[in-house]
């Protein structure tokens, strides 16, 4: 590959969406010069952290060459046009295998590509990559980062530091300048987490937002796909691209987003302190220390508390009933013990001795919880939280010691009730490794989400800082 002309490497590789899409139109880039770049960088950086699950080197080049063909014709397809990205690998590549994350499906080949492949094709964008992920996206549960087909997840801020999961190598491509974007997927933290970990920017759209069509099911009822990306800006891009009905997903034929004009004074809730008990220092600090900076500019602090509803028990008994029931035949063909990860080999088993009455009242009461949450947005725009407990968990860390935390203040009901988050980063904390701030908005907010993060990374710089990698 020849270098690009008169550009430092890495300035290209961690460029965002929106300086690609100037640079196309100028002309000082191609799109096959940023696909070869993309392939060069997954093909070395991306196999030493473990991120790629396959390459789609053919295709890819195939589909830069006719995007530059376009160009020069003035046909441009979309907002994305000429860009590459990679996809997490429980989406569905026509032709190209997608394996979950497990060497249970090492050998599946899709024959149709998932909807939001389609999108993005539609829009211009190029599929560079699948992108590793934990095996099954965790829904038998697992203990060790080594969860996985490619083996454990590599932080490009630190490899002995895992990316977080169940979206691993989503977030390592793009914290690490791989691809300017890539798609993940989110049923409780598998978004937020690696885009915390990795130091990018990571949306979770509201339930129902994104069809999942060719998409793996793990919980019909909280299953999500979202962009991360390098900025809020490119994830507003992105996501703008990737919502809308699919009548092959009925979750998304009841959900509309809010077309509401920008907000120039954000009410953003804040909960107590002892929400965060149990959450390393930094990221407290780093969290308050950004709220801080938005109140400065003229934003407002508004103190709340949330529900009195079990919403982590809740989730658990919805995920892991929903999860046995996706992967039922698995399970009875025992072949589930032939998972990696020691957890798993009996996480599924034990989803199956779940009550339905259990399930049912569950389902009951998350729809109580549901209108007692949307509620709050009646007082507030959004309610902000730190992304996560803490830094990248070292890569040999037992993560049911790890994360052996009360509740998940933000992340549980988030997930229960479907509501849209963004985590962006705001800090650093333990040996120099990044943290984030969630904010988290109404059913059909994510704009209002997006609004804030853009906010914040127009005010700091903490989304264009590169790992050593």
């Amino acid at each position: 590959m020849s270098p690009i002309r008169g550009t430092d490497e890495s300035d290209i590789a961690f460029a965002t969406v929106q300086e690609l899409k100037g640079k196309l139109a100028r002309g000082e880039v191609t799109s096959m010069e940023l696909t070869e770049l993309a392939l060069k960088r997954l093909g070395t950086i991306g196999t030493r952290l473990n991120a790629v699950a396959s390459l789609m080197g053919e295709s890819a080049l195939e589909d830069a060459r006719r995007s530059d063909v376009e160009r020069a014709a003035g046909k441009i397809r979309g907002p994305l046009h000429g860009i590459p990205y990679g996809a997490k690998d429980l989406l569905d590549t026509r032709g190209t295998r997608t394996t979950w994350g497990s060497i249970l499906y090492k050998d599946r080949v899709p024959e149709a590509d998932a909807a939001v492949v389609t999108r993005l094709r539609d829009a211009g964008a190029i599929l560079v990559a699948k992108l590793s992920m934990v095996e099954l996206a965790g829904g038998a549960g697992y203990r060790y980062a080594s969860a996985s087909l490619q083996g454990p997840g590599r932080n490009p801020w630190n490899p002995d530091r895992w990316t977080g999961g169940s979206s691993s190598g989503s977030g390592a491509a793009v914290g690490a300048g791989l691809v300017p974007f890539a798609i993940g997927s989110e049923t409780w933290g598998s978004i937020v987490c690696p885009s915390s970990y990795c130091g990018v920017s990571g949306l979770r759209p509201t339930f129902g937002a994104i069809s999942r069509f060719g998409a793996m099911a793990l919980c019909w009822s909280l299953d999500k796909l979202g962009p991360l990306a390098r900025s809020a800006e490119d994830l507003e891009t992105i996501f703008g691209v990737l919502t809308g009905s699919d009548s092959r997903d009925p979750s998304t034929l009841h959900i509309a987003e809010r077309i509401e004009p920008p907000l120039h004074t954000l009410e953003i809730g804040v909960l107590p302190d002892s929400a965060w008990a149990g959450y390393q220092p930094e990221a407290v600090a780093t969290f308050k220390a950004a709220l801080k900076l938005l109140e400065s500019k003229g934003h407002l602090l508004v103190p709340i508390k949330l529900p009195d509803h079990p919403f982590d028990a809740l989730l658990l008994t919805i995920l892991f009933s929903e999860a046995a029931a996706a992967f039922e035949p698995l399970i009875r063909s025992g072949k589930h013990l032939e998972l990696i990860d020691p957890a798993a080999k009996i996480g599924f088993l034990a989803s199956t001795t779940i009550p339905a009455i259990d399930y049912i009242n569950a389902m009951r009461r998350r729809k109580l919880a549901a209108t007692e949450m949307a509620s709050l947005f009646d007082k507030v725009d959004m309610i902000a939280g730190p992304s996560f407990p803490s830094v990248a968990s070292p890569i040999d860390a037992n993560l049911e010691t790890w994360y052996a935390l009360p509740s998940d203040p933000l992340g549980a009901p988030g997930n229960l009730c479907g509501l849209p988050a963004v985590s962006v980063p705001c800090g650093f904390g333990e040996a120099g490794l990044p943290l984030g701030i969630s904010f988290m908005g109404p059913v059909g907010g994510a704009s209002l989400v997006l609004t804030a993060a853009k906010a914040l990374q127009l005010e700091s710089d903490f989304h264009r800082k590169r790992p050593p990698v």
